[in-house]
């Protein structure tokens, strides 16, 4: 059956019961009470009238089940309700009757049950049947007195009033039943669409590989879904209205909202598991809970444990191949210094220019080593409260006078701020010596180096700028790696340990450059009232 026939043949079974309402309560009513009952013209035949409806009653509903064309049996019952009513309002009175309003009744119920054209069919039924009924009246062709009323404009009036009244309700119940119909139509759409929405936010949930729960703002879970279970080992049905850290005690509440890390130990085994808390809102912002999402990591932080591992011996070997050449070619230069002394055949201006290449390949390998040793065995930083405005001019004030400056290198500075922090002054002296020296062997051809600092509450901000070479995209994430260096003479250790010193002091060593164009190193450093 159709939506539209379970609506229509809820509407007539509607019909009935009304009708049978309508008799006990009004008809029933007046001939009990005997109101009015001397005046009607035919009371006696009131009582029969009275029956053949109940009779009728009887009837509708026992073909309500065996009737296929609904819209004819509408149409039927409210026909006959308005002959009947034309009937009731005949034996009690005409004119003068009670119960002509029984026909704007009959006029409502055909809108409702059926639909405005009904409406307007039975409004024009009741015109014809009351005017005819009013006419015969007046004409005296009816058995009925006119109760005092004797002009032709009293009923002719009489009947315009009743016409009106039918055709004005047809229309304002037809309105209202479409209005109605359109109504509960888009309410039912809308219910629809709200449990296809519903259905489909729960199959969302329940198909989430990550674990899902909400609880209200006192901790009693709501939600709780497959995967949840899953991780857990922590059935829904044993956990669902209970504070959810009575069930898992690692979900503390009161809830600290944020991202966290924990293991816990499911069916004997040991699971890592990422959270997050969140608070749950309405609409309107106000806080109604919270939700948690988590996943198990376990497999993960297996995998990230033996990448770190393979990563550890890979940079270990990088790292053992990059020190045997860096230490090769000094000792492949002293070799052969030496070997070349030892036949003592060659003059004695030669021998001196061996004798000084041999020293000065025994100080680069001593060098070579010396920085490597600080790189992996840094010792601890001694925090002082200082200004780094006077590190930075001493540190400027040699980089004019190294041998790599040949003088057409322009420095200069652009300082603001107070640079009053908790640092190591050697360690920082020796950061702004590699980053200004690694600045100075960049600009062979000359250029210009722009030292600036930046103060706020909260950090400094120390930049070097230069206008050298620059930096291949390429090797941008490697300049940091121990050994890796781009230069002749150059062993890769500089501006590794200058990224470690400012790791141990808890801040950040920012790198930005173009070929061409220059380099922008930036050191960022926490002010704190004591050590980082």
């Amino acid at each position: 059956m159709s939506e539209d026939a379970a609506t229509l043949k809820l509407n007539i079974k509607a019909l009935i019961v009304f009708r049978a309402v309508f008799v006990t309560l009004l008809l029933g009513s007046s001939f009990l009470l005997k109101a009015g009952y001397e005046k009607f013209p035919y009371a006696h035949a009131l009582s029969y009238l009275i029956i053949s409806l109940y009779a009728l009653t009887i009837v509708y509903s026992l073909l309500f089940e065996r009737i296929k064309n609904l819209v004819s049996f509408a149409y039927t019952q409210l026909v006959l309700d308005v002959i009947l009513s034309i009937i009731l309002i005949f034996i009690t009175g005409g004119i003068d009757s009670w119960f002509s309003f029984t026909l704007v009744l009959t006029v409502i119920s055909s809108s409702i049950v059926l639909n405005k054209r009904a409406g307007y069919i039975i409004a024009t039924l009741s015109s014809i049947l009351y005017g005819v009924l009013i006419n015969l009246q007046f004409h005296s062709l009816l058995p009925l007195s006119s109760g005092g009323i004797a002009e032709m404009k009293d009923y002719l009036y009489n009947i315009f009033i009743h016409i009106v009244s039918f055709y004005l309700t047809a229309y304002l119940s037809g309105y209202l039943s479409s209005r109605l119909e359109k109504t509960t139509q888009k309410l039912e759409e809308k219910d629809s669409s709200l449990r296809d929405l519903e259905f489909f936010n729960k199959e969302v949930i329940e198909s989430l590989p990550g674990g899902l729960f909400t609880t209200d703002i006192y901790g009693k879970v709501l939600i709780f879904n497959r995967a949840a279970e899953k991780i857990t080992g922590v059935q829904k049905d044993s956990i669902m209205g209970r504070r959810i850290d009575e069930a898992l005690p690692f979900f503390e509440f009161p809830f600290v909202v944020g991202r966290r890390e924990k293991t816990i130990k499911v069916y004997g085994a040991q699971k890592v598991i990422g959270f997050t808390i969140s608070a749950l809102r309405d609409i309107s912002e106000k806080d109604t809970g919270f939700i948690g999402i988590f996943q198990d990591l376990t497999q993960l932080k297996r995998l990230e444990a033996e990448m770190k591992q393979k990563e550890k011996w890979a940079a270990i070997g990088e790292l053992s191949a990059n020190i045997s050449h860096e230490i090769r070619n000094p000792l492949a230069s002293l070799k052969g210094s030496i070997e070349i002394l030892k036949e003592d055949t060659i003059p004695h201006s030669k021998r001196r220019k061996l004798m000084d290449i041999a020293l000065k390949e025994m100080e680069r390998l001593n060098g070579i080593i010396t920085d490597f040793l600080t790189y992996s065995r840094p010792t601890a930083p001694e925090f002082k409260r200082v200004e780094l405005h006077g590190i930075l001019d001493e540190t400027l004030e040699i980089l004019r006078n190294i041998e790599q400056n040949k003088g057409n290198i322009s420095i200069k500075k652009d300082y603001s701020g107070n640079l009053e922090v908790n640092v190591d002054p050697l360690k920082m002296r020796q950061v702004f010596w590699n980053l200004g020296l690694n600045a100075v062997e960049a600009m062979p051809e000359g250029g210009e180096l722009i030292v600036s600092t930046i103060s706020s509450d909260s950090a400094v901000e120390i930049t070097f700028k230069d206008s050298g070479t620059g930096i291949k995209e390429k090797d941008i994430e490697k300049i940091f790696y121990p050994f890796f260096t781009t230069k002749e003479h150059g062993t890769g250790l500089g501006l590794a340990i200058a990224y470690r010193i400012i790791e141990e002091h808890e801040g950040m060593l920012h790198v930005n450059s173009s070929p061409g164009v220059g380099t922008i190193f930036k050191v960022i450093l926490l002010k704190t009232d004591g050590k980082p």
